[in-house]
């Protein structure tokens, strides 16, 4: 089985058990923060055990599991976030959550899925092409709710107007969509965060960068990256130089 296969294959297989725990939590009537606790927890055992058993000579690097460091002397890399979008996951009725995997080789992601499972969506860089914008007047940006400032920002230098919600694969995946033209997360991220809707956005024929306008590396010491931009390649430039005040 490909990189790409099994990114896929994994995401997808996570983010049914996710579905699965989100009914039994409703069915049982679980708080919230018990939901997004089992959620993370077994969305992780899930992943990790099924890249042990598929990639055992692979190297992870997972937000709900140990990093002991020697990852960052590994050729090969996978980096999950077993469940993106935590908070949004204990809201009833929200679809603002996902399931990231990818596989990095040399500081870059070589195959990479998103799950958007309450969507019922799934992209990877097996089957990613930007879709067409919807029709629409202004460019829309899309960006985290509590990051709109910023966001602002980038709107007005495009035209565009400016929509938040939950969720870094969320919003990136409404750009390979085209229901959004360009993602701005004006601060830093974790690699969980980013890795995976970078390398299906990058797949898709998007421009991906730092704010700062460089490229993402990935499976650092510390593994944060200097922000995220997803765009459109017509918007990039006016992009990243409102980004530059």
């Amino acid at each position: 089985m490909q990189d790409h296969e099994v990114a896929g294959l994994l995401a997808g297989e996570a983010g049914k058990l996710l579905l699965e725990i989100r009914d039994r939590a409703m069915a049982e009537g679980w708080s919230p923060n018990r939901l997004r606790d089992e959620g993370d927890g077994q969305a992780h055992q899930l992943l990790a055990g099924r890249l042990a058993s598929l990639r055992p000579h692979d190297a992870v690097l997972s937000e709900e599991g140990a990093d002991d460091g020697h990852r960052v002397h590994a050729e090969r890399v996978w980096i999950v976030d077993p469940l993106d979008g935590t908070h949004d996951f204990g809201r009833p009725g929200s679809i603002e959550w996902a399931v990231h995997i990818a596989l990095v080789v040399d500081g870059s992601p070589s195959a990479a899925a998103v799950c958007l499972p309450a969507s019922h969506r799934l992209y990877g860089t097996a089957m990613s092409t930007a879709q067409r914008p919807t029709e629409r007047v202004r460019p829309v940006v899309i960006t985290s709710r509590s990051q709109q400032g910023e966001a602002e920002e980038v709107a007005a230098a495009i035209g565009g107007v400016v929509r938040s919600c939950g969720s870094a694969g969320v919003k990136a995946m409404a750009v390979v969509a085209g229901s959004a033209d360009v993602y701005v997360h004006p601060s830093g991220l974790y690699e969980w965060d980013a890795c995976a809707p970078a390398g299906v956005a990058m797949a898709a024929g998007l421009d991906v960068h730092g704010v700062d306008g460089s490229r993402l590396e990935f499976n650092k010491a510390r593994p944060v990256v200097p922000g995220l931009v997803i765009s459109r390649p017509e918007y990039t430039g006016s992009v990243l130089s409102a980004l530059r005040w």
